[in-house]
């Protein structure tokens, strides 16, 4: 009776289980950092709900404030501006509209489902957090605000809805091309920014800011991994995939 070992495995079969197992490796790693980031973010949110602030946000929120450059002031009120009050549900609203005009439907729907799922899990942390906004008297504060602190609204948007744009930017246009890099640099450079901006003007502890990059950060890595099933699978676009057939 003849052996496996008479039928060697065709050049196409090792080399998806090449790809398999290449993919596998690279999902279990994004699987260690994904639970290495949630249980720091646990962590950083225990603390806080006990500690209406560490010793370090003094300190960091200090060396910040005391820098003394011409127009910061007002530059980091305007990084600011665009997460101020309605202005994030109009924003949304408006890109995820130019979006449907233009027939990208899977993208208005991840834009929606990652900045709106973002609110709305910022909302709840705060309230089970209950963290004091930084009060004037350890910080200068630019205007006192009533609202919880943890973690930082501005930046869960901020992560929220341009890093969507900056994964949608990397995903859909032209390689090697202008557009593209200036519509990665627009999409990044807000949300490295508005942390620096929160603390300068005293609206939050530096661990706010933390806890919303790492938040915020979790909830955008898996509405990506939704958008992506949703583009591969054509469910939300099938004008798209009968195109594509032809």
């Amino acid at each position: 009776m003849e052996t496996n070992d008479q039928f060697p495995a065709r050049p196409e079969t090792k080399r998806r289980k090449l790809l398999r197992r290449i993919a596998a490796q690279r999902l279990w790693r994004a699987e260690v950092r994904y639970v290495a980031a949630l249980l720091t973010f646990g962590m950083l949110a225990v603390l806080a709900r006990l500690n209406a602030y560490f010793w370090w946000d003094v300190a960091a929120a200090h060396a910040l404030q005391n820098l003394r450059l011409p127009g910061l002031s007002g530059f980091m009120r305007a990084v600011s501006v665009i997460g101020n009050d309605w202005t994030p549900i109009i924003l949304t609203s408006v890109t995820a509209t130019v979006f449907l005009l233009f027939r990208r439907r899977s993208e208005a729907a991840g834009l929606v489902f990652s900045a709106g799922g973002g609110a709305i899990i910022n909302g709840l942390l705060k309230l089970l957090i209950a963290r004091p906004r930084p009060s004037a008297d350890l910080v200068a504060v630019f205007r006192q605000r009533q609202s919880l602190s943890f973690p930082s609204g501005h930046v869960t948007f901020y992560v929220c809805f341009f890093g969507f744009l900056f994964f949608a930017a990397y995903a859909l246009l032209p390689k090697q091309t202008w557009q593209r890099r200036l519509a990665l640099a627009a999409a990044a450079l807000p949300v490295l920014l508005v942390g620096l901006s929160r603390v300068y003007l005293g609206e939050h502890w530096p661990s706010d800011t933390l806890g919303a990059y790492l938040s915020s950060g979790l909830w955008l890595g898996f509405s990506l991994h939704l958008y992506r099933r949703w583009k591969e699978r054509s469910t939300l676009h099938p004008e798209e995939e009968m195109m594509n057939a032809k």
